[in-house]
């Protein structure tokens, strides 16, 4: 019983948790500069940093968060008019599109797979544009 009950709250269309950070600067590499210098952060090759954590509820799962400035007014975040853009880690991205569409939420895009995951982008009602991800 309690097997069923894992199964179906895995396939509950939701947000698990964040899955990064990203926000405008004038001069994205002074920003992660400054960030590595004063608070030690590392910086990846695709100008990235990672924060890693452990899925409290799947102890052998690693979750990560990543953290990027972007240049200002950078179309990535388009159409939002915002400054910032949050990712959120979801589970069974389809079935969340579908409940998103019939409560008349905005997608701006289909659903694209990566290696890592699948993405799709939308507006909330305070035209804050969201990136959704499904983790592989």
């Amino acid at each position: 019983m309690e097997d069923q009950k894992n199964k179906t709250e895995s396939l509950t269309p939701k947000v698990t948790g964040i899955g990064g950070i990203f926000f405008f600067s004038d001069n994205p590499q002074e920003t992660k500069d400054w960030y590595a210098k004063n608070l030690g952060f590392e910086i990846s090759d695709w100008g990235t940093s990672s924060f890693e954590s452990r899925n409290i509820d799947k102890p052998d799962e690693i979750e990560s968060l990543q953290w990027s400035p972007f240049k200002s007014g950078d179309a990535y975040f388009a159409p939002s008019k915002k400054d910032f853009m949050i990712n959120y880690r979801v589970q069974n991205i389809e079935a969340l599109v579908n409940k998103l569409n019939e409560n008349g939420v905005t997608i701006l895009d289909d659903i694209v797979t990566y290696e890592y995951g699948k993405f799709v982008h939308i507006m909330d009602a305070d035209g804050n544009k969201i990136e959704l991800w499904e983790p592989s």
